[in-house]
């Protein structure tokens, strides 16, 4: 069950950085993140934090 939360959290984490790359490089409008720059750093840590999530998900070993 842990595997799956953590592939969720994963996703989910990848899906908001890629939303905050899109603010902050101005491709999405509508929001006071919109054109600054240091959304677009954030939400490419986000990203790379979400798909350690998931590696790391499908590497675990399950225990019996």
């Amino acid at each position: 069950m842990r595997r799956v939360i953590s592939v969720v959290v994963g996703v989910v984490l990848c899906l908001l950085g890629a939303l905050w790359i899109g603010q902050g490089t101005g491709n999405v409008q509508g929001s006071p993140m919109t054109g600054h720059s240091q959304w677009t750093y954030l939400g490419a840590v986000l990203i790379v934090v979400g798909v350690v999530a998931i590696v790391s998900a499908a590497y675990r070993r399950r225990k019996r």
